[in-house]
């Protein structure tokens, strides 16, 4: 059942993006993800029109590159003074844009899932750019949602020519990387059915096997081995895709080639269309959810979810790892994901009745579904 916001419908984003092909990829995925990065931040601040707006700070990389991460917090109150009821309790969302030098372990590491990367001794210069999100809404019905779209590059040392002209050298491979997937604390199967259905739209328009192979990859990649559960309820995620055959695709290089994009401008087009849906598979969901009457017991339920959150951020995901591990890494964007309250409890009851509404979401954080 499709879900239908109770103030005023959401269209697909209009994102400017310019696409002559003679333009270099990495010119326009810095374009599109800053203006997306826009549009995200202005519905988000639509909604709540009373809360802080997005803390915009803009940061230079030393190493090679810049970034803009747009944050929300509501800032701490004076002592006897009531925190500011908003919407959102911590969010952000966050481009960058860097580049520098790619030494050969990391080259070695990435050969595995890239065979047309030669076997280089020396360092190459790499160009990555990204747009982050992670949005913890206040009201425990209302869902935490990410997403993430990147584009990564190496090439060969420029020659002078291209130096001189302000180009890159020459593209030794490039790949695209990303997803969306929804988290809450209560299960809404309205609310699951409209976050995966304007998803896989957002995907068919680009091949048959799209949806189903990122879907499936989402539900494997976002798990809790130590708890036996999946963070959330999913969504899309892929990572490395490029022109090279993909092992998430059986049929990629045979009669199956025309089910995914291929080339760069078909990958591209797709990962426009994903990042365009995120307005509409969201905002509605957090229009309706907001202002649901919460209890003391579920807020509760909501902090103990967001412990789950914290620990699969912290132990198993690689992008957080791999930004943790990065020289001149900006600590502060890539700890932006965390939630801003969490809670542990030692044997915690909640969630261990099947029959309540804490034990149906463990259900199916247990057992992935098909929403649409």
């Amino acid at each position: 059942m499709l879900l239908t916001p109770p103030q005023h419908s959401h269209t697909q984003p209009t994102t400017t993006m310019t696409t002559q092909p003679d333009i270099p990829m990495r010119q326009r995925v810095e374009e599109y993800i800053s203006n997306l990065q826009d549009e995200i931040v202005s519905a988000l601040e639509k909604l709540d029109p009373n809360a802080p707006a997005f803390k915009r700070d803009s940061w230079l990389r030393a190493q090679g590159g810049r970034g803009q991460s747009c944050v929300f917090a509501v800032p701490v109150p004076p002592p006897g003074v009531a925190p500011q009821e908003t919407v959102l309790e911590k969010g952000g969302v966050n481009i960058s844009v860097v580049h520098g030098m790619l030494p050969p372990p990391a080259i070695k590491q990435m050969r595995a899932d890239h065979s047309s990367i030669p076997d280089i001794q020396s360092s190459v210069p790499f160009f990555a750019a990204g747009i982050s999100l992670v949005i913890h809404p206040r009201n425990p019905h209302a869902p935490t949602v990410h997403a993430n779209y990147r584009y990564f590059e190496i090439t060969e040392p420029a020659t002078e020519a291209e130096q001189a002209a302000g180009k890159p050298g020459k593209l030794i491979a490039w790949w695209f990387g990303g997803g969306c997937d929804l988290t809450p604390s209560y299960l809404y199967e309205d609310d699951a059915e409209h976050f995966h259905r304007t998803i896989k739209s957002a995907c068919d328009a680009h091949g048959a096997a799209v949806y189903p192979a990122f879907k499936k990859w989402c539900d494997e990649y976002f798990f809790i081995p130590h708890r036996s559960e999946a963070r959330g309820i999913g969504g899309i995620f892929f990572d490395d895709l490029s022109e090279e055959p993909h092992k998430r695709f059986a049929a990629d290089g045979a009669d199956g080639a025309a089910a995914r994009p291929k080339t760069a401008e078909e990958i591209f087009a797709f990962v426009k269309a994903a990042g365009d849906a995120f307005v509409p598979s969201y905002i509605p969901i957090l229009e309706r959810r907001v202002r649901t009457p919460s209890t003391e017991h579920e807020r509760r339920w909501q902090l103990l979810r967001r412990g789950r959150y914290v620990e699969f951020n912290l132990i198993y995901d690689r992008g957080t790892k791999f930004g943790l591990m990065t020289p001149g890494a900006r600590i502060e964007s890539i700890l932006m994901s965390l939630p801003e309250t969490a809670r542990w409890e030692y044997m915690s009851e909640l969630g261990t009745d099947p029959e309540s509404r804490e034990g149906k979401l463990i259900e199916v954080l247990k057992t992935p579904r098909e929403w649409v």
